[in-house]
């Protein structure tokens, strides 16, 4: 091996990439794929994991589908099964699932509250619940990578579900983190600045567009396959071994802005 393939390399590990049918995570799981790992994309779209699985395959990688409701227990439960099942192992679990909306705080309904909140936040915490217990009984040296958001960090305007159920999810990674430290199981946090992907298309006018370029030292938005670095990074034993606890920033310098 090479010294990079050395630190990146991912070789005989499994990697299950919840929201993996998405942009973003799909992006993810390609990475993850090219550096070795099998991935298992999961989410509700079977066609849209064939398309990013055909893109695997033909750059020489290797992964599978498995259709799963995200904020239920038994679902999860059901996924972990049938990935240790098919793949006889899991070793890194990417929580990427995510929903929005730009409905005034004021307006927003109990049901799409609820929505949000079991997409975001519940799906993290059920998931890292049902894959914890498997990694800590079989002393599984893990990496758990939870994606973020800036709004979960810093307030920003008109996603307040969206903001509160992602400061949630920063608050769960440092805490398990602290929790699994010693058990060689490393969660953190990937947090993407501004990115066009499907969850948030519906809140990019023309006027919120302006406002992040204004805001965004590089004026643009992120590429998919720029958070492929820092997913290896966190995914890696080597590279990455002594990270748990971190949030890694991808954002074009969006937080180092003031005025």
């Amino acid at each position: 091996m090479s010294y990079l393939e050395d630190l990146f390399s991912l070789k005989g590990k499994t990697a299950v990439v919840i929201g993996g049918t998405g942009e973003l995570c799909g992006a993810m799981a390609e990475g993850l794929a090219g550096a070795g790992a099998e991935v298992v994309l999961v989410g509700r779209s079977e066609e849209k994991a064939e398309a990013r699985l055909a893109r695997i395959s033909e750059a020489g990688g290797r992964g599978y589908f498995v259709a799963a409701d995200v904020a239920d227990r038994a679902s999860i439960e059901s996924l972990l099964a049938a990935v240790v099942g098919r793949s006889g192992k899991c070793d890194i679990l990417v929580n990427g699932a995510g929903v929005n909306s730009p409905t005034p705080f004021l307006d927003v309904p109990e049901e799409e509250f609820d929505q949000i909140f079991a997409t975001n936040s519940k799906a993290v915490f059920v998931t890292c619940q049902v894959f914890g217990e498997y990694f800590l009984e079989n002393k599984v040296r893990a990496s758990i990578i939870n994606v973020g958001s800036m709004s979960g960090l810093i307030p920003l305007s008109r996603v307040f579900t969206y903001s509160m159920t992602k400061a949630a999810v920063h608050n769960i990674s440092k805490n398990l983190a602290r929790e699994w430290a010693t058990a060689g199981i490393r969660v953190n946090t990937l947090v993407p600045g501004f990115f066009p992907a499907e969850q948030n298309r519906k809140v990019l006018d023309e006027s919120r567009v302006t406002a992040i370029m204004n805001h965004t030292p590089m004026a643009r938005f992120g590429e998919a396959g720029e958070l492929v670095g820092a997913t290896l990074l966190l995914a890696s034993d080597v590279a990455g071994g002594f990270m748990t606890g971190t949030e890694i920033v991808v954002d074009g310098g969006y937080a180092s802005m003031t005025i």
